[in-house]
């Protein structure tokens, strides 16, 4: 459905969605979240002082089989999913294709589907989960349950359920291009919890390095096909800025490896880039994976935090 805009509110009506998809599995012990956060949304970032995107329509085609009364139009923006990490589910961001006149909308609708082609991302949010979602510049966003199966947290401790409350809160920030602007889940127009949360005074991101994995793989995609070189990358917080990444074969035998370097790293999630020769490489399937610096070689710490995308060369 389309959405209509006014100089201060922009509602989009959220269609619910039949069918199934999985929940998220257990979520990892992560800090808490306090409101006030000064997080910026790194995964529209392209230099160390770049904030959240500017505009959800960083990429459109037109979709000729649109059959929901829309233009047809659509744009890629941008989206977090759980996936695993040395400390439990963290975030990595993914990318969704949704109505170009209705972006908030189709991003929660994605994270209700399941439809990430990487498998290793999951959602904790299941089909029609979401009713209205709305954003007003002085208010922030307001997100209504259709039911009420997302309102406590179940098994999850707080710190659990930060994480999968966190999923929403920087899918939106991210589309809608904003830093802090609260979200508030709201149940017959009145304020409820989210996975056991009070949402009554907003919800806002919490620092990245708390919820984010510390390392993601932004390009190449999830069963992309390369050929010659290709440039990989992404955003990581890595000692000494050093993003080691290896290509290994389906057998698991590491073929290349090499590392890049960050923009920065300590304070939060920085760019990164490599360019990556598989020009000698036969044609077939590997796996690209990135991933934090683990100077004390496994001695401290979980380990280094990675990031994998399977790939094609051609």
């Amino acid at each position: 459905m389309s959405e209509q805009t006014s100089p201060v509110t922009t509602r989009q009506r959220l269609r619910l969605m039949g069918g199934v998809v999985s929940a998220a599995g257990a979520l990892a012990a992560l800090a808490a979240c306090g409101g006030g956060s000064s997080a910026t949304d790194p995964a529209a970032q392209t230099s160390p002082s770049s904030p959240a995107a500017s505009s959800p329509a960083a990429s459109s085609s037109t979709d000729t089989g649109s059959s929901d009364g829309s233009s047809g139009a659509t744009t890629t923006v941008p989206v977090y999913l759980l996936g695993d990490s040395p400390t439990g589910p963290r975030l990595f961001r993914d990318s969704a294709e949704v109505p170009q006149d209705a972006p908030l909308t189709g991003a929660v609708q994605y994270l209700m589907s399941g439809r990430s082609a990487d498998p290793d991302y999951r959602s904790a949010y299941h089909s029609g989960a979401f009713g209205d979602v709305t954003y007003d510049t002085q208010k922030g966003f307001t997100v209504a349950l259709a039911d009420d199966s997302l309102e406590q947290a179940g098994g999850m401790s707080k710190k659990e359920a930060m994480v999968a409350v966190q999923q929403l809160v920087y899918t939106l920030e991210a589309v809608q291009g904003t830093k802090n602007a609260p979200v508030t889940v709201v149940a017959d127009g009145a304020p409820t919890r989210l996975f056991g949360l009070n949402t009554a005074n907003g919800l806002e991101p919490v620092d990245e390095l708390d919820v984010l994995n510390l390392v993601n793989v932004l390009s190449p995609g999830e069963g992309g096909e390369v050929s010659g070189s290709f440039v990989a990358n992404g955003l990581a917080s890595s000692p000494e800025a050093t993003v080691p990444w290896t290509v290994t074969d389906s057998k698991g035998k590491v073929v290349k490896k090499g590392f890049a370097t960050a923009d920065g790293w300590m304070d939060k999630l920085y760019p990164w880039k490599a360019t990556v020769d598989v020009s000698d490489l036969a044609p077939g399937d590997y796996t690209f994976t990135a991933s934090t610096d683990d100077p004390s070689g496994g001695a401290e710490g979980h380990g280094p935090s990675k990031d994998t995308k399977t790939i094609t060369v051609s």
